[in-house]
């Protein structure tokens, strides 16, 4: 009776090792089946995004479709817009090519005392450039492809804020001689010498006061005041008295009349004319009231690049005829 459960016992126990036996085989096997299984899953994925790069570095327009296709792009940019300060754009960005110069019309302005005034006539812009663009070169001697990006950014400012570029390019020969780094005693900065400290809230969206010698900013910030004091003015010649920074004096020692000269031969250029590129502006005309003239008559003489007059006047005799 013993016997039979000691074989009992022993037989069960056997039993029970056997069992346990076969689930340790069976643990054992599927943890190999599985790191097996995450090995070639490894290298299924290594070698797949090996060759999604190849793809993409070979066609860069498919790395731009994936982007799209990301759920976090749009946040990406949302982010950049909040935390990027704005900047200038560059110069050549706001080039228009040879398509764009073609379809664009540029209306044909006709400086009166009163302002500019549309006489609904069109341009060529393309041919209007290009003499433009030659005759100042020529006259200004600055490099070819330097001076058709500035016409091409003053032309599309113009087109923009619906002021004649003529007026604008006028004003940047007279005041910088289409120099872009240009800068007066007074501080009057790049192509139209326009006075960022006292205009730098026109340069905030364009990264501050230090973009004022960014060419396309300054042209366009210059333009922007040009447009805002013919307004206020009533009349181009008034806003280029106010402009000068002479809104306040008798005489703005012939600013305006040396920019209308340079726009009246822009304009002949600009129509095809031929037009000396040393031609010369005379002298503007010293009005004196009778009344008030006399044989030492002082006159106050205001500088082109802004006036300097509240704080240094500088004085010429004229002699009574």
């Amino acid at each position: 009776m013993i016997q039979n459960l000691f074989l009992a016992v022993q037989q069960g126990s056997r039993g029970l090792a056997k069992k346990g036996s076969v689930a340790l085989v069976f643990i054992r096997d599927t943890k190999n089946n599985a790191l097996g299984l995450l090995h070639h899953l490894t290298m299924t994925l290594g070698l797949g995004a090996i060759a999604i790069l190849s793809v993409m570095f070979i066609k860069p327009d498919l790395a731009v479709k994936f982007k799209t296709l990301s759920p976090f792009s749009m946040n990406e940019e949302l982010v950049e817009k909040v935390d990027t300060p704005a900047v200038a754009p560059s110069l050549s960005s706001l080039m228009a090519t040879e398509r764009q110069v073609e379809k664009m019309q540029i209306v044909d302005f006709d400086i009166s005392a009163n302002g500019l005034h549309a006489d609904g006539k069109t341009l060529s812009s393309q041919r209007q450039q290009a003499w433009v663009t030659n005759w100042l070169a020529k006259r200004y001697r600055v490099a070819s492809d330097a001076t058709n990006m500035l016409v091409s950014a003053a032309y599309l400012t113009a087109k923009e804020i619906k002021l004649d570029p003529l007026l604008i390019l006028s004003v940047m020969a007279i005041e910088s001689g289409l120099n872009p780094f240009a800068e007066s005693p007074v501080g009057a900065q790049g192509l139209m010498q326009v006075m960022s400290k006292i205009h730098h809230e026109k340069f905030e969206d364009m990264g501050g006061i230090k973009a004022a010698l960014n060419p396309v900013a300054n042209i366009r910030v210059g333009a922007l005041i040009l447009k805002d004091y013919v307004t206020r003015g009533g009349s181009v010649e008034a806003g280029l008295k106010m402009y000068v920074g002479a809104a306040a004096f008798d005489t703005d020692s012939g600013y305006g009349y040396k920019v209308l000269a340079e726009y009246r031969r822009l304009k002949d250029v600009s129509s095809g004319k031929n037009v000396s590129i040393y031609a010369t502006t005379p002298a503007a005309p010293v009005q004196v009231q009778p009344q008030e003239a006399s044989a030492n008559t002082k006159l106050d003489i205001v500088t082109e690049n802004k006036s300097i007059r509240p704080e240094h006047p500088i004085t010429i005799e004229i002699a009574r005829l």
